[in-house]
């Protein structure tokens, strides 16, 4: 086991290969609606840890409104995005099963 010091700041994130981890981690924390990453995919799966707040994914053709208390997973090599919504600040931690983070932008 070992443990590694982060960066404190709410919205720091963290590549695995750093830390002898399999996985990278984004922690968000929005509190302007309308923010959110444009559309983009990755390799692998990224699973999305809702802890507080509401915002509106589109994974491939589907839309889904994602809040505080649930997991979203969305598979290797489809295209999605999201848009923070009014009602609250976005918390959440977004799990990224690379030890580095591969984004291919798409807008």
């Amino acid at each position: 086991m070992t443990i590694h010091p982060v960066d404190a700041a709410r919205d720091a994130d963290i590549e695995g290969y750093l830390i002898g981890s399999p996985v990278s981690i984004m922690r968000e924390y929005i509190v302007r609606p309308g923010s959110g990453p444009r559309l983009h995919r990755h390799p692998y799966v990224e699973t999305f840890v809702i802890r507080a707040g509401r915002a509106l994914f589109t994974v491939g053709d589907e839309q889904v409104v994602g809040a505080g208390g649930q997991v979203l997973v969305v598979p290797a090599l489809v295209d999605h995005r999201f848009e923070v919504l009014d009602g609250g600040t976005y918390e959440a931690t977004h799990i990224h099963a690379s030890d580095r983070f591969i984004t291919e932008g798409l807008e």
